[in-house]
């Protein structure tokens, strides 16, 4: 009797962690999901502040090239030159990314991806990763001249509303091609951006003088650098999900052939067009008429060449650990914290941080801020889903 008791009692203390416990299965699924998604946190708010900083010395270093070359003192004809080298100059630089993609190890193949693909299927990935490559070097080529020309036909006001328009092209790509669903904290997040945006653009020292308007071609080359950054950086998803995931590519080695095969391309295209255009003749000039000296002259092009690889990298990153619309908003966020460096920076005449810049500051945080929560809950869902019981209990 005393022995049905007791086998009795056993049973029912088994029967106590299966319902009242998570399994030990669950358990380490949750514990391997919360490690996997620290890891993933630390490399976005990594990304983002590679933006932060590679922007900055962008910022601060194009200024400077500008306001030395002497570019609102002279001429017509000298005021627009030079977007080919600075087309270049922002693509140039990715060979400095090879020796750190060579340090991460290949992955390792897996017996069950290798086994279901074939050899054709593998030829026809390797096609359609040439070809996102050279469609993705096109289009960052043809936004860095663009983007250059428009900077210099110019005014401060006319330049930040138009360029505010990216946000919206990027929105419209991603759902079109990344089939994104817009929630309201995501929503919100643009809306602030693209006010932040509009009242943060820094002063620019190539700007063209105030009596020189060339409106139509400003707006056409302003918008038509929005159209081909916004569509790269969906391309540039979409290949992330459905080309290099499917060739056994992994982690942060991905992001950096990525980034170093566009450059290399879009780098090419420029060099092309800085031979074409006979502006390669115009070096010379611009070396020697630098205000600071032949030395200044060279640092200045070489450091913003590694800036712009600092920012590309980061830009990257985001579209592959996020979306290339998170890319954005943090790329767009950061402009009034170019504002405030370049006003202590420069001086420039009747440029400070006022009222609607420090609004702008504050806005930028706020969308930040906004679409972070969402990220984090997303994150929060994705674990909840590991124990059934929770999900009920949420329900």
């Amino acid at each position: 009797m005393n022995s049905a008791i007791s086998s009795a009692e056993e049973q029912e203390h088994v029967r106590v962690p299966e319902s009242d416990q998570p399994a030990p299965e669950i358990e380490n699924q949750r514990r391997s999901l919360e490690l996997k998604q620290r890891k993933w946190w630390i490399s976005v708010f990594f990304c983002a502040f590679l933006i932060l900083v590679g922007e900055s010395l962008v910022t601060l270093l194009l200024n400077f090239y500008y306001v030395q070359d002497a570019r609102q003192e002279s001429d017509q004809d000298k005021q627009y030159s030079g977007t080919w080298t600075q087309s270049l100059i922002q693509n140039a630089a990715f060979p400095i990314l090879v020796p750190l993609f060579l340090l991460f190890p290949l992955p390792k193949p897996n017996p069950e991806t290798s086994s279901n693909v074939n050899e054709t299927d593998h030829h026809n990935l390797r096609f359609r990763l040439l070809l996102l490559y050279f469609s993705l070097g096109v289009l960052v080529a043809a936004h860095s001249k663009l983007y250059a020309l428009g900077k210099l036909y110019a005014n401060y006001g006319f330049f930040s509303w138009i360029s505010a328009t990216q946000l919206i092209f990027t929105s419209i790509f991603t759902a079109l091609i990344n089939r994104f669903k817009f929630n309201r904290w995501v929503i919100i997040s643009m809306i602030i951006t693209i006010l932040a945006y509009i009242f943060g653009t820094p002063e620019f020292g190539g700007s063209p003088d105030e009596d020189e308007e060339f409106y139509n071609l400003q707006a056409w080359c302003t918008f038509s650098a929005n159209v081909a950054f916004s569509l790269s950086l969906c391309i540039m998803q979409l290949g992330f999900e459905k080309v290099l995931v499917k060739m056994n590519k992994k982690g942060f080695r991905m992001v950096l052939e990525m980034q170093i095969c566009v450059s290399l391309i879009a780098s090419l295209i420029c060099l092309v067009g800085l031979f074409a255009s006979g502006e390669f003749k115009e070096l010379k000039l611009d070396f020697e008429g630098f205000n600071k000296g032949k030395s200044y002259y060279i640092l200045s092009l070489v450091g913003l060449a590694l800036s712009w690889q600092v920012w590309a990298v980061g830009l990257t990153g985001l579209v592959f650990y996020v979306s290339g619309l998170f890319a954005d908003v943090v790329h767009m966020c950061v402009s009034p914290v170019l504002a405030l460096l370049v006003v202590y920076a420069f001086r420039f005449m009747d440029d400070d941080f006022g009222w609607p810049r420090r609004g702008a500051l504050i806005g930028a945080v706020l969308a930040f801020a906004s679409y972070v929560y969402f990220l984090r809950k997303t994150k929060k869902t994705e674990i909840a889903e590991l124990n059934p019981r929770e999900n009920e209990a949420e329900v």
